[in-house]
């Protein structure tokens, strides 16, 4: 896998995890913690973008 493939997958995996969070937070029933799970995911998926991106 190329680094730009590589790159453009991990993107992927954070639009659709952005979307899981907001979709989570219009729904009445989600668990906070199962949001913050998701939040700090996508934070983890954010920072190696920018780190692989630097390099």
């Amino acid at each position: 896998m190329t680094l730009t493939s590589h790159l453009q997958e991990l993107r992927r995996k954070h639009e659709a995890l952005s979307q899981k969070v907001e979709e989570a937070q219009r729904s009445p029933g989600t668990d906070d913690l199962e949001i913050a799970e998701m939040k700090k995911q996508k934070l983890r998926l954010k920072e190696e973008i920018t780190r692989l991106s630097a390099s």
